[in-house]
This record gives structure tokens, C-alpha cells and sequence, in this order.
């Protein structure tokens, strides 16, 4: 909940410019802050295995609490890149590592749900950090740095008393490195998980990097103003409360269906952002693309930790990271690019993106 209390978030990108830093630079940092993320994934699984998730977890939080307080006093490209190569090793530590201690901590027939839930308060701490953003912030983008940096602090402590569902394994590195080529063999001989994880890995990113950069210069050239973006940013995030529905809406339709139905939507919402750029249209389109991702996150979720059959789960799930941060290295790149040079080209590749998740899923 705490960790979605991104204050800044409304104007993410508006924020960077404001502090000299270009779209392509943005995207050119994201694919770096990937790459660390990508050679960090796998060593900070075996190392969450083997010291414990709980002080795995202890460590993230602080850094990430650390790299906050950098963002809210970056300017240029070499604050913001600093602040995303701190994000990257939080984010390769984290990367199954929470989903791990969750799944670890419920009956798995409830996994679906808790994995729902979990989604949820960190869409109702977005919700809350807009609102405020909306009411109280305005154009000192600063202040929702400032913000931001006593959410995360805040998080930092309350990990601290955690309960560890994984304790730490005294195991040589030959031992581990040992299992990891297990893993990896593992994963290579399992081709439905990765059509599975590149699925998953084309419509996050297509969500990511529309819904939070390249969205409000859609809005921009759209016409709208800046207290409609934010309005338009509120919506967007109550929108992402839905994937709590996501197990029920999987109960209905089934696993096949669901996973077929939600990049198929998203695909339809990437097209009609890159022949438009009318604001109805730009806005709704944007809304889509959030329910099916949040809809999505879930389900694709419970599929991965339901493949798992060891007990290093922690590791398992980074290798299946390490694959979706290599897709995200090429995609931001690729995006940044067409959104300098047109931006209905940047929303027709990721037309592209979800378009091959549906097929990939299938």
C-alpha cells in the first residue's frame, strides 16, 4: 500500500522534463536501469535463498526508500540515471521475491485471490498518492518527491517486522550454481512457461510505458489540460482496483479464455491510440488498456508460481524476470525511438506487442 504512494506518478514524465531530461532520455534510462536489473535478477534470487526472503525483503525496502529521496533531489540525466540504477537492483530483489513470501504465507487454492488483493492496495495507495497529488500538490512537482520519500520510509520500517516463510540455506555457491543450471534447464525444457512469461512480458511493458510516460503526451496533443490529466490519472488508477476481480473473472470464462480475451482487448486499445488522437477516444482507450493489464497481472501470476516445483522459488520466478526485463531492454528502446519521430508509431508497436501476447498465450 505504501509502496504505491507515488506522489509524482500523475506527472511522471512532465516531472523529468521539468528537470531537463527528454522522452528518449527517459526511455534510453529505463532500458539501462533494465539491463543492471537483467544481470542482478538471478544473483539476488540464489542470495534470497539463501540468506532468507525476510532480509531480502528488509534490504529492498531501505534501498528503495534510499532511492527515492535521490529522485526527489535529481536534475539531469545523471540524477535520474542514478536513481534508476539504485531502482534496478531493488527491482531485480523484489522481483519474486514478494510474490514468493505470499504464496508462502496461503493455501494455494487461494493464491489467485491473494494475488488480487495484493494488487489492489498497491493501486489504492496510487489512488490515494493522485488524490492528494490532484487536491494539494498542483505544479510543485518537488513537494510530490518529497512525499513520496516518507511513503517509502515508511514501508522500510514496517518491514522490519515481517515474518520469514523461507529461512536462509547454508549452501556453497557450487551447490547453488549447481541448482540454478537445474532451474534453467528446467525452464528450457518448459516452452508453454516461456510463451507463458513472453505473453505476460509484451503486455506489461505495452502497459507500462503507455499508461505511465507516453500517455500524457497523448493527453498533451489531445487537447486536454493538466487538471483533466490528473482527473483522467485518477480514473486510471480506481481502474486498477479491478484486478481483485480477476479470479472471479477466471472462474467464468476459464484460464484459456481469460488469458485470450484481456491482450486481445489491449491490442484493440494500442490500435486505436495510433490511429487517433481524439481526447474520448485517447482516454478510454488508455482506461482499457489499464483493466486488462490489472486483470491480467493475477492470473499470470498464479500460472507462473503454480509451475514452480522447487524450493527455491524465489530463484525460479527470477529466471522467468530475467526473460521479461530482456524483452523490456529492447522494447523501451524501441519505443522511445518512435515516440521522438511520431507518436501514433509508438502506439502502433505496442499494438505489435499485445497482438503477439495474444498469440504467444494461445
Amino acid at each position: 500500500l505504501l509502496q504505491g504512494m507515488v506522489f509524482y506518478r500523475p506527472i511522471a514524465t512532465l516531472y523529468r522534463q521539468a528537470a531537463g531530461v527528454s522522452v528518449f532520455q527517459i526511455t534510453l534510462i529505463e532500458s539501462i536501469s533494465l539491463a543492471l536489473a537483467l544481470a542482478l535478477e538471478v544473483p539476488w534470487g540464489i542470495l534470497a535463498d539463501r540468506i532468507g526472503y525476510r532480509r531480502s525483503m528488509i534490504l529492498c525496502c531501505g534501498l528503495y526508500f534510499l532511492s527515492k529521496i535521490v529522485f526527489w533531489q535529481a536534475s539531469g540525466f545523471g540524477g535520474f540515471l542514478a536513481e534508476r540504477l539504485m531502482l534496478s537492483v531493488v527491482c531485480a530483489g523484489l522481483s519474486g521475491l514478494d510474490v514468493s513470501i505470499l504464496y508462502l504465507s496461503c493455501p494455494e487454492e487461494e493464491s489467485h485471490r491473494v494475488f488480487g488483493i495484493y494488487n489492489n492496495l498497491g493501486m489504492a495507495g496510487l489512488l490515494a498518492a493522485s488524490a492528494v497529488y490532484a487536491v494539494f500538490v498542483g505544479e510543485n512537482y518537488r513537494l510530490a518527491g518529497l512525499l513520496t520519500v516518507f511513503s517509502y520510509g515508511a514501508a522500510a520500517v514496517l518491514a522490519l517486522f515481517l515474518r520469514e516463510v523461507h529461512p536462509s540455506q547454508a549452501r556453497t555457491a557450487s551447490h547453488q550454481l549447481a541448482d540454478f543450471a537445474a532451474l534453467l534447464g528446467q525452464l528450457a525444457r518448459s516452452p508453454r512457461l516461456l510463451l507463458l512469461v513472453l505473453a505476460a512480458a509484451f503486455l506489461n511493458e505495452a502497459h507500462q510505458t503507455i499508461t505511465t510516460f507516453l500517455n500524457q503526451v497523448q493527453y498533451t496533443q489531445a487537447g486536454l489540460s493538466a487538471s483533466a490529466i490528473a482527473a483522467v490519472y485518477v480514473v486510471m488508477t480506481l481502474l486498477g482496483l479491478c484486478g481483485g476481480f480477476s479470479a472471479r473473472l477466471t472462474g467464468w470464462l476459464g484460464e484459456r479464455r481469460t488469458g485470450a480475451l484481456l491482450p486481445g482487448l489491449a491490442a484493440a486499445a494500442c490500435l486505436a491510440l495510433a490511429l487517433t488522437q481524439g481526447p474520448l477516444v485517447s482516454v478510454a482507450a488508455i482506461l482499457l488498456l489499464r483493466v486488462c493489464h490489472s486483470l491480467f497481472t493475477p492470473l499470470q501470476t498464479t500460472l507462473q508460481n503454480r509451475q514452480v516445483r522447487t524450493a527455491d522459488r524465489a530463484t525460479a520466478l527470477s529466471l522467468n524476470a530475467l526473460l521479461m526485463d530482456l524483452v523490456a531492454v529492447f522494447t523501451n528502446l524501441v519505443f522511445g525511438r518512435a515516440a521522438d519521430f511520431a507518436l501514433p508509431l509508438a502506439m502502433g508497436f505496442g499494438f505489435v506487442l499485445c497482438f503477439a501476447g495474444l498469440v504467444l498465450y494461445l
